[in-house]
């Protein structure tokens, strides 16, 4: 089976066993030529550590029902994306509005600021600008970003 395929036929399973917790979402899904599978699942207000392992041996035991690996020669990681993970869905971006963000556009250059907003087609970022720190509101279009990564503040 091709690995798109089976991308989507894990989605699809992991979409039915979260069918019962509408605050949880598949965020990603990743299968290394070992037949790694790492599943990223978020949630409105995170996921706790007992969720994931219980999510983790749910969808395991499904994907061996299913065998779409050859004699179920897989292995399954369930986690939450790590800060190092750039944001892919509206859910995750409306999630960390008021946290301070890192955009990375097409173009190369970068932006940063506190996220103030998040629509289906744009985000709009709070910039501080200049050794006066002033403070400038932009809005970025969804298709000029590359990635989008919430910063780490201590």
């Amino acid at each position: 089976m091709a690995n798109e395929q089976v991308i989507t036929s894990i989605r699809e399973h992991a979409d039915a066993m979260l069918a019962e917790y509408p605050e949880y979402f598949v965020v990603d899904i990743r299968i290394k030529p070992t037949n790694n599978v790492k599943l990223f699942v978020d949630g409105d207000n995170g996921v706790p550590v007992d969720k994931l392992v219980s999510f983790n041996r749910n969808l395991y035991a499904r994907l061996e029902a299913a065998t779409l690996f050859p004699d179920n020669d897989f292995s399954l990681e369930v986690s939450s994306p790590g800060l190092d993970e750039p944001l892919k869905l509206h859910r995750q971006f409306v999630k960390n509005i008021g946290r301070k963000v890192a955009i990375t556009l097409l173009d190369g250059s970068e932006k940063e600021g506190t996220l103030l907003a998040a629509t289906e087609e744009a985000l709009t970022i709070e910039e501080t600008i200049g050794k006066k720190k002033e403070k400038k509101t932009t809005d970025i279009n969804l298709n000029e970003i590359k990635h989008t990564k919430v910063c780490i503040v201590f």
